[in-house]
């Protein structure tokens, strides 16, 4: 075991590996309707950025109610913004009183340009384009997994 066989002559790795942040995945929350793109990045930011998925969302109505409950823990919320039934927009205009720990990435087919402002002034902290972004995504998420 890594932990044990520590020298004690490195008191800073030694702390930063027992720490919380190092013990614990950085926890995320998907809102998707499609089970195969649920599938596909859940797995994506496991695997590639040490995020754990704790749960989500395929509706409007469940990832708002899921969201605003006070006892989920998260750090990043992953939403697509054309849901069966409701809409992306909805579900990041109810959560305007998030904690600024927590971050809101949209993740949409339709990254248009008024797309992205409409998100961003809605209190998106990124947007990226399903087709065309996903390694900018997956860059945002390792620094997002990495920070304290």
């Amino acid at each position: 075991m890594l932990i044990s066989t520590l020298n004690t002559s490195t008191p800073h790795l030694q702390a930063s590996l027992l720490s919380p942040l190092a013990l614990e995945p950085f926890p995320a929350y998907l809102v998707e309707d499609s089970p195969i793109i649920r599938a596909n990045l859940t797995t994506t930011l496991e695997e590639l950025c040490g995020i754990k998925v704790v749960a989500s969302a395929e509706s409007e109505s469940e990832a708002i109610t899921w969201l605003a409950q006070p006892a989920q823990h998260w750090r990043l919320a992953v939403i697509d913004l054309f849901l069966r039934p409701g809409s992306g927009i909805k579900v990041l205009a109810a959560c305007k009183n998030r904690s600024p720990q927590q971050k809101i990435v949209v993740l949409t087919n339709y990254a248009t340009p008024e797309i992205r402002k409409t998100c961003l002034n809605l209190g998106a902290d990124a947007v990226f384009d399903k087709s065309s972004e996903l390694d900018a995504l997956i860059d945002y998420c390792n620094t997002l997994a990495r920070s304290p």
